[in-house]
């Protein structure tokens, strides 16, 4: 019944979509969003229930901030790199205003 943005579509990002993808009763709605576009959509392919896709540079905090206005998720997971979480923070905060 929430909406989840996971941030990184490699090996991490792909266990945690298909783990969300199990627990449609916590998890409505599912976006998986990475620099690559392909690697989003072909981890969506590979589960049975619709997982929205979306390409964002999660160096950039007013790129991250769009996409957290436009998915309105109740949890954001980064499992891309590391020195990304600050950024992805920073645009957290920044759509609280």
């Amino acid at each position: 019944m929430s909406c989840v943005l996971i941030i990184g579509a490699g090996g991490v990002g792909n266990v945690v979509v298909k783990k969300c993808a199990q627990l449609p009763q916590i998890f409505s709605k599912i976006w998986l969003a990475s620099r690559s576009l392909s690697k989003c959509e072909k981890i969506a392919a590979e589960v049975k229930r619709p997982i929205e896709t979306a390409q964002i540079d999660a160096d950039h905090v007013s790129d991250v901030a769009a996409l957290i206005r436009k998915t309105r998720p109740e949890l954001v997971i980064n499992v891309a790199l590391p020195y990304q979480d600050l950024t992805i923070m920073e645009a957290c905060l920044a759509t609280r205003t």
